[in-house]
């Protein structure tokens, strides 16, 4: 017979201590200690990276071609709409597979693969049963180095394209992203997330196979192999699969990008907009930078956290808003700390106002060690969560890879949050998060804003 259920009386759950719950102690830090692995350059530059974990039956694979333009650096060129046709067409057809067979032999090894784009890369992502790695390295194959681009598919994806932008380009979310990406990097490509509709609409089946060409090179990428499988036997089946892709010269990584600077913050019009968008950016740190631990506890003591203090003042005390978090950007040879957080028109100036006491309070009343440890315990949790699944490592070694580190990286980081001390957080607190080393954009209702955030100052108005 089992123990009757307790539950707690309205009365006992009002005498609960209010304010955020200590986190449970960590179990095994080890994160990737015990992992056996490979990370090999093939003859044709495709660098391979494979890694063991036999948690369950099942292979993941990443590839990663930086995907900037071949021919031109200027965000004015119409590279990113035939880099989104590109990526939504690649695995539509080859000159042995139509792209029902694709899908067919990809579903007999339980698997699936899928490609996207950005402004950095082109990705593939996959997975399947162990024993369907060759099937998948092979259909990987057959589109890098044999992708027809038929013409009605590239005519039915990239009508899809067009009326999946024009409906994106109407959110606040991405009025907002694509206002503080030209507010902070101007005509860089990096800027230009999503491209024109009317761009992609002039795309052509020739224009993709000519991107196709000059831009999916091996040398230069990156492919990862994580599961249930030795890493030497992972990394054979790609150089049988793969060693034949060739191709001229190297795939083109984006030029680094304008270091964030502090200044005032852009007012963006938006008529009738009920409610704004706050988005704030200041300078980051690359994490091979020493100071890149303790900058990581410190941005989650300010925002990275729900038990952060940026949450409890504009989210629990005041109920500004929903959802408020910083966070860290990884850009090419860079890093910025974003500030995000959606707010009524009403409060809009009285949340900036808010937002902008906690960055100065963070420098001036420095993190305590209760705070730091907790900072350091979520990092420390969160990192090997992320990474408990064969598909998060997978995820997450391609885009260390990009950034140039390595498995070692990821198995000596927990190590190294341990080791933060709450004197190094309170400098890395002063040196990055002052309110005058931030700028950004607010997306709303001039009319209704402006009145308030001419008197709080710092704001750009219309």
């Amino acid at each position: 017979m089992s123990a009757p259920t307790t539950h707690r009386s309205a009365e006992e759950i009002g005498r609960t201590e209010q304010g955020p719950r200590p986190l449970p102690e960590l179990g095994d830090q080890r994160a990737a200690a015990d992992l056996s692995s490979v990370d090999t350059v093939l003859a044709n530059g495709l660098r391979v990276i494979a890694v063991r974990r036999s948690s369950v039956p099942l292979v993941e694979v990443r590839l990663r071609i930086p995907f900037g333009d071949p021919a031109s650096s200027s965000v004015g060129s119409t590279h990113a709409a035939r880099a989104e046709v590109l990526a939504n067409t690649v695995l539509t057809g080859t000159a042995t597979r139509s792209r029902v067979a694709v899908d067919t032999e990809l579903a007999l090894v339980g698997g699936e693969l899928d490609a996207v784009v950005d402004p950095e890369r082109l990705a593939f992502s996959g997975n399947a049963l162990v024993s369907g790695l060759d099937t998948v390295l092979d259909v990987l194959r057959d589109a890098l180095t044999g992708a027809t681009y038929p013409v009605e598919e590239v005519e039915r994806e990239r009508a899809r394209l067009v009326e999946r932008i024009r409906l994106a380009r109407s959110q606040p979310n991405v009025i907002a992203r694509e206002a503080l990406q030209r507010h902070l990097y101007g005509d860089h490509p990096f800027a230009k997330e999503m491209p024109e509709a009317e761009e992609v609409a002039e795309v052509g089946r020739d224009d993709v196979l000519a991107l196709h060409a000059a831009a999916v090179l091996p040398r230069g990428s990156v492919l990862v192999v994580v599961g249930d499988i030795e890493p030497d036997a992972a990394v054979r089946a790609v150089e049988g699969a793969l060693g034949g892709w060739t191709g001229e010269g190297t795939a083109v990584s984006l030029s680094p990008l304008p270091e964030v600077r502090g200044g005032d913050v852009l007012l963006v019009h938006r008529a009738g907009a009920v409610q704004s968008q706050i988005r704030l950016a200041g300078r980051g740190l690359v994490r091979t930078d020493p100071r890149y631990p303790a900058l990581q506890v410190a941005n989650l003591v300010f925002g990275g956290f729900f038990s952060s203090r940026l949450v409890e003042n504009i989210r629990e005390d005041k109920g500004y808003t929903y959802s408020a978090r910083s966070h860290p950007e990884f850009t090419p040879e860079g890093a910025a700390i974003l500030v995000d957080a959606d707010t009524a028109s009403e409060v809009t100036a009285a949340a900036l106002l808010e937002t902008r006491y906690e960055l100065g309070r963070l420098g001036l009343v420095p993190p305590s060690e209760s705070e730091v440890d907790t900072a350091r315990r979520y990092a420390i949790g969160s990192l090997l969560t992320a990474t408990s699944s064969q598909g998060g490592l997978a995820s997450f070694l391609v885009n260390l890879a990009a950034l140039g580190l390595d498995i070692e990286w990821f198995a000596g980081h927990p190590a190294r949050l341990a080791a933060v001390t709450v004197e190094q957080v309170a400098a890395a607190a002063l040196e990055f998060f002052a309110p005058s080393a931030f700028t950004g954009v607010l997306v709303g209702d001039a009319e209704l804003l402006a009145p308030q955030l001419r008197s709080l100052g710092g704001v750009s108005l219309p």
